[in-house]
């Protein structure tokens, strides 16, 4: 069955183009254009409105009162949550957890993915974590890397795991890079302690991505600069982005936009609160309070992840850190699904690539999104 969608904003990675129309065949984008379009069997009149790529998440444990540390049904639910707010493609984030119950989540997100295309594989947060930023993440659950350790993990996740994030300063954390890359598994940087010249080596030995900066790791201080200035200065390097108005301020936020033109990846890092109710939760083991949208370690000072959606990011970074559209799309579309090595099929609105698309109003509140050419919400 064919889609033709027309009347549209189009904005992506390549920019807008306005009385845009696109035609779907299928799960794919088959032709792009200006003005009427061809026939097709199905036609959705986009109204004027923006039309941009599905947007990617990275870095997500849950919402709607659902966590992804659980079973299929609740990482399914949580997910479609997430389609409701434009997320169309997502990672699987787990916190650290016990060795034996990483190895059963991992299982889980494996059997999922055989089934169900926009679930994109796993991502361990933990456990190869600084004791001393821990950050939402059990101190008790942190180890040292262990490259048997990580064999074991590798195989529980039958080539899904996309995602690593460690503490390069932790003993053994190279020899456990040079594994991830050669599994090509990305290496993020992240809870860590790590000082610029630690960081930077990382970035050198393959770790391609910065798990929330700013967050769980060293500021910027004028005599010593830190995980995040040598992420600035690698062009090789993605940098996570939770634009939620509490992890980052937003001038702040960017800052980092000037600073890595290109390569900020904004994700959720959201947890069950996430399109719910305030109260209690856990997060893997730890417990959280959750107030007017905030969570927060039960009876401690520490951000546990966030009720963050995608497309209240899109808002904040438009209007809160002055980020131009077309950036702020990227940022949550095209950069995700380049730092996943998945920029050939996903990010664009363009001949080739998987028809994933939001429509979002002026306002840019999301009207409808569509994943592998099917209406999800």
């Amino acid at each position: 069955m064919s889609i033709l969608f027309s009347g549209a904003r189009k904005l992506d990675a390549d920019g807008q183009v306005d009385d845009f129309w696109m035609l779907v065949d299928g799960d794919t984008i088959v032709a792009t254009g200006v003005g009427a379009g061809p026939s097709a069997t199905t036609s959705v009149d986009v109204g004027g409105h923006w039309l941009t790529p599905g947007f990617i998440d990275l870095h997500s444990h849950g919402a709607g009162g659902h966590s992804y540390d659980g079973d299929a049904a609740e990482i399914r639910a949580g997910v479609a949550v997430h389609h409701a707010h434009g997320t169309t493609r997502t990672i699987i984030s787990l916190v650290a957890n016990p060795l034996e119950r990483l190895e059963t989540s991992l299982r889980i997100i494996a059997e999922l993915v055989e089934t169900e295309p926009l679930i994109l594989g796993s991502h361990l947060e933990g456990p190869y974590l600084s004791p001393g930023q821990p950050g939402a993440h059990n101190p008790a659950f942190l180890r040292e890397p262990q490259p048997a350790e990580l064999d074991r993990l590798l195989d529980a996740a039958h080539g899904t795991l996309r995602q690593l994030t460690l503490a390069p300063e932790l003993p053994n954390a190279f020899d456990l890079i040079d594994v991830l890359v050669e599994n090509e598994v990305v290496v993020a940087v992240g809870h860590t302690e790590a000082d610029f010249a630690t960081a930077r080596r990382a970035f050198d030995a393959g770790a391609r991505l910065l798990t929330h900066v700013f967050n769980a790791m060293p500021g910027i201080h004028h005599r010593a600069p830190g995980p995040v200035i040598a992420a600035f200065e690698d062009a090789r390097v993605v940098l996570e982005l939770v634009l939620d108005g509490h992890h980052v301020h937003p001038d702040v936020a960017a800052l980092v936009f000037r600073s890595a033109p290109g390569r900020v990846a904004l994700v959720t890092d959201a947890m069950a609160a996430t399109d719910s109710l305030d109260g209690e939760y856990l997060l893997g083991s730890v417990a959280v309070t959750v107030r007017d949208g905030l969570a927060m370690l039960t009876g401690g000072g520490t951000i546990a992840g966030s009720t963050l959606t995608q497309d209240v990011a899109l808002r904040m970074a438009i209007s809160q850190a002055a980020v131009t559209p077309s950036h702020a799309v990227a940022a949550l579309t095209s950069t995700p699904a380049r730092v996943l090595g998945m920029s050939h099929r996903l990010g664009l609105l363009a001949p080739g690539y998987v028809a994933d698309a939001v429509i979002l109003d002026g306002d840019w509140r999301v009207d409808q999104v569509w994943a592998d050419g099917a209406l999800l919400a």
